[in-house]
């Protein structure tokens, strides 16, 4: 099985890393970065193109080689992968990849670093990390995220190999689904088009089904919107469900490396922490860690409602121009509702929405309070 069989709907952009791969090692680009949107799967890309350019067989054999296991399973030592549930990225993580990437390789041709977003590094975090972009040292190769190019400042993107992904198709996405987490076909159909080409997203909701639940509730809440007093109690509902699917997942995290650590030291799950190992057991269970992953993941599925939000009056506008035929329609088991709202509102009245939703989303990025910034958007969407 190739590295590069669970990357969803970009073919284009795995032949062409498949060939750099198999090149020669002197004309290898040694700084990347992969761009798109979330949930197209830039991590995954990146972590296949590492096992490919760190593995004997180059990802391509029928088997998984151990370096293909090792790198994909972030367990190789030569691969270093930073990803971060915080609001940015720290000038001393960048610093401690900068001192791990000019150390030569233990057992592979490369020593691969990996950022994840890297569009949330802050301007002089940036310029630490620039200096090794621009000259990296001679065995490293740096592999950075971001949705988009312009999220990137033009002086690393001028310094990069730029690789675009494309949005997989609902199709591609569904089969991913069935073929990976054994969901359902018209389950994972629903899925992959209510996540509008978003892979994570699209599992969530075929896995999950309170999470599934909690949309559906927030649509059809949208569309029932009447008054004021709607649109309040709409945004404490949001609220409160957002915080607790934030808390379950994070403690869902705490509980998996708590597990992890009591099997690396070969304790039972009811056995008391030795006090030599009470300093390591009480790094892993931070309670302002666990509180600050639980505050961005309650920030990341506040996001994920204002996309379901957009979608109706994407849908609305669509019903509008006469285009479902061509596009189709994401909300489809709403489709009465959002029709007799394309007729109560007029074309600029929904464009209009959709920039109420875009206003929202720059609040809720520049740290307003949730609460508020739901309240005045529901307001705003009252037909």
């Amino acid at each position: 099985m190739s590295v590069w069989d669970s990357i969803v709907g970009q073919r284009q952009v795995v032949e062409q890393l498949k060939t750099v791969s198999c090149g020669d090692p002197k004309s290898i680009a040694q700084s990347w970065l992969i761009c798109g949107p979330p949930g197209s799967g830039r991590s995954n890309v990146a972590r296949a193109f590492a096992a490919a350019l760190e593995s004997p067989d180059h990802g391509l054999g029928d088997e998984p080689t151990k370096v293909t296991q090792q790198v994909l399973a972030g367990t190789h030592p030569d691969v270093t992968v930073l990803a971060t549930n915080k609001v940015t990225i720290g000038i001393d993580q960048v610093r401690d990849l900068i001192t791990t990437s000019e150390q030569m390789p233990s057992t592979a041709p490369w020593r691969i670093i990996i950022i994840e977003d890297v569009d949330r590094m802050l301007e002089r975090t940036t310029n630490v990390l620039l200096k090794e972009i621009e000259e990296p040292s001679e065995h490293a190769i740096w592999l950075l995220c971001a949705p988009s190019a312009q999220d990137v400042l033009p002086t690393i993107r001028s310094r990069t190999r730029i690789v675009n992904l494309a949005v997989p198709s609902n199709q591609a996405v569904a089969k991913f689904l069935e073929e990976t987490s054994q969901v359902e076909p018209k389950i994972a159909a629903r899925a992959a088009r209510l996540a509008e080409g978003h892979i994570g997203i699209a599992r969530l909701y075929a896995c999950n089904e309170r999470i599934m639940s909690d949309r559906d509730e927030l649509i059809v809440g949208v569309l029932n919107l009447a008054k004021a007093s709607d649109a309040v109690l709409l945004a404490g509902n949001l609220i409160d469900n957002a915080k607790a699917q934030a808390e379950a997942d994070v403690e869902v995290k705490a509980a998996a490396a708590e597990a992890d650590f009591r099997r690396i030291n070969g304790l039972g799950p009811k056995d008391r922490i030795p006090p030599k190992l009470r300093g390591a057991y009480n790094a892993i269970a931070k309670k302002d860690e666990l509180k600050r992953q639980a505050t961005r993941l309650t920030r990341d599925v506040l996001d994920r409602a204002l996309n379901s939000v957009a979608s109706i009056y994407r849908d609305v506008a669509v019903l509008q121009n006469n285009a479902e035929d061509a596009v189709g329609l994401i909300n489809l088991e709403n489709r009465s509702s959002i029709a007799e709202l394309s007729v109560r509102l007029d074309r600029a009245a929904a464009v209009r929405r959709l920039e109420d939703i875009a206003t929202a989303r720059r609040r809720l990025n520049g740290n307003g309070n949730p609460a508020l910034v739901f309240e005045a958007l529901f307001c705003a969407l009252i037909p």
